[in-house]
C-alpha cells in the first residue's frame, strides 16, 4: 500500500472536518489495533490526545492536499510496506 505523505489533509468518508495526517501505521494508546493513519483537525493543529483521529486508509473519502513526497519518504514507505 501506498502511505499518503504527511501533510496531507483529507476528510473522512461522510465527514465534514478536514484532518491533516501527522503520523503513519500507528497504534493508539489503550488499543492494541494498528491504524494506518493518525490525523489531527485541520487548520486548528494538534490540540491534544483527545483530539486525534485515528482511521483506516479506506475510510477517506477526498483528498484536499498531498503532504510533501520525497526520496525520504520514499524510504519510510519501504520500511512501513515490509512491517
Amino acid at each position: 500500500m501506498n502511505y499518503l505523505p504527511i501533510g496531507t489533509v483529507v476528510t473522512l468518508v461522510n465527514g465534514t472536518k478536514p484532518i491533516m495526517i501527522y503520523g503513519r501505521k500507528q497504534m493508539q494508546e489503550g488499543n492494541e489495533r494498528i491504524w494506518d493513519y493518525v490525523a489531527c483537525l485541520y487548520p486548528e493543529g494538534n490540540l491534544g490526545d483527545q483530539y486525534n483521529v485515528f482511521f483506516q486508509h479506506e475510510e477517506i473519502g477526498e483528498v484536499y492536499h498531498y503532504g510533501l513526497e520525497s526520496a525520504e519518504d520514499q524510504k519510510v514507505q519501504e520500511i512501513l510496506n515490509r512491517a
